[in-house]
């Protein structure tokens, strides 16, 4: 039997049932509480069979649900499991009363509808349990390199410890992490925030998914992979020569397609718990965000000259400050000219439950002797056909530029690089060396 009782705090329950996740709004918005699993009402351990399994759906369910984390564990007692989830009072409001009826908040709108009452972002919303241990120090390297550069942050602040430059991005409230510090710099963003990844697939018609890819962990790292899948694996540049220089061009728009993946991962509205998906087709690339768009705004508004409402804004001043936003609201119309400047095709917006945008290739660039299909399926399944002929070319000749292996192997430039990365990842290959006068050898030999 359990030393404590049943009070306002704390709550025992014979076996789980979802309806309790109301009990943990109440807790969760209050002073915080305990709810035993497999108690009685006296405080007898009367234990459950599936502890194993609620130990791990329980934590998701309520994350999902209502936003929370709660710290959840199992016991035993005479040979009887059961469990104990603690929960922490929440700084921000996790539920509502309509009368006298507890209302679970299920909904993203009326998650937005309560933090607008508080004058609260979503990416502004403290997290109870988080602490330094969560962030990745490796992201926050790359963040403080990227942002040396752009030089829109005193060199100094970077200079001081990752704690406070957490402190100094804004991105704590009353000693609590925020959630854009978590989708910025987190060790496993998705234990916190479901759906925070990109779903990249190449597909033949709308119903027909050739292969697919999943790109998870902190935002600042997803552009760039995102950026060297799409445009290494998904798209082929197409070669030509200008005198003897290699030219390869793809058929959209790097710059353009990159300012429209930075604009989905700012605004996107994480609270729907949906995955910022893109879509490739051989004519076409499309991307799609869950969003909401600024009160009395159009997707015409948009394509418009606008005043920047980041939905977002701790997660796009962090943008900002490491260079993937080079000014505030002009996304789309970066988008539009880049792509009218590369092909002179505009890309197509719309709206639903989210914005969509569309690149179309010319008809030039949806013309190739070697379809989307075809190319993914060599580069997915014959991956180690590649690497071993890279092998066999390093054996051959160990100073090999990069640039002789695109030729020899007639992949671009980026791809010999992924394959190269992923070589020396696998410790198969290593640069001995400078990158000038160095060579590459094989590990094993």
């Amino acid at each position: 039997m359990l030393k404590t009782q049943e009070n306002q705090d704390i709550e025992f329950k014979e076996s789980w049932r979802d309806e309790y996740i109301k009990w943990i709004c109440g807790f969760a918005n209050a002073k915080g509480g305990k709810l035993y699993i497999g108690v009685d009402d006296s405080g007898e351990v009367v234990g459950i069979d599936n502890a194993k399994k609620l130990l791990e759906d329980i934590p998701n369910k309520i994350r999902d649900i209502l936003g929370v984390i709660v710290d959840m564990g199992m016991r035993v007692e005479d040979g009887k499991e059961y469990l104990e989830i603690v929960v922490e009072p929440y700084p921000y409001p996790v539920s509502y009363k309509v009368g006298s009826t507890k209302q679970e908040l299920k909904g993203a709108s009326l998650d937005r509808f309560l933090l607008a009452k508080r004058g609260i972002k979503w990416d502004g919303v403290p997290v109870p349990f988080v602490g330094m241990n969560d962030l990745d120090s490796r992201a926050i390297e790359i963040f403080k390199a990227k942002a040396i550069k752009k030089r829109r942050i005193d060199s100094d602040i970077l200079d001081e410890s990752d704690e406070n430059i957490i402190e100094k991005l804004h991105l704590k409230k009353d000693g609590y992490f925020k959630r854009a510090s978590l989708l910025l710099f987190g060790r496993d963003v998705e234990k916190y925030i479901t759906g925070s990844y990109v779903k990249i697939g190449y597909f033949k018609t709308n119903s027909d998914l050739i292969y697919h890819d999943r790109v998870g962990g902190n935002i600042l790292e997803q552009v760039d992979k995102v950026m060297d899948l799409i445009f290494t694996k998904y798209l082929k540049a197409y070669i030509s020569y200008e005198g003897i220089q290699r030219v390869e061009t793809f058929p959209i728009s790097q710059l353009a397609f990159r300012e429209a993946l930075v604009n989905a991962i700012v605004h996107k509205d994480y609270g729907e718990l949906n995955p910022i998906q893109i879509s490739i087709y051989d004519d076409k690339v499309m991307i799609w965000n869950s969003g909401v768009l600024p009160e009395n705004w159009t997707i015409e508004t948009l394509q418009k000259k606008h005043s920047s409402v980041p939905y977002n804004p701790d997660v796009a001043n962090t943008f900002f400050l490491a260079g993937f936003i080079e000014s505030w609201g002009r996304g789309i119309e970066k988008i539009v000219e880049e792509s009218k400047k590369f092909n002179g095709v505009v890309p197509k917006f719309s709206w639903q439950n989210g914005l969509w945008v569309v690149f179309e290739f010319n008809e030039l660039d949806a013309r190739s002797d070697i379809d989307i299909e075809t190319r993914g399926k060599t580069r997915g399944k014959t991956r180690g056909k590649t690497s071993d002929k890279i092998i066999v070319l390093l054996k051959e000749d160990k100073h090999i530029t990069k640039e002789e292996l695109a030729t020899q192997l007639d992949l671009t430039l980026k791809g010999v690089e992924w394959q190269m990365k992923k070589l020396k990842d696998e410790n198969i290959i290593r640069r001995v060396g400078s990158a000038r006068s160095g060579y590459w050898k094989i590990v094993n030999e």
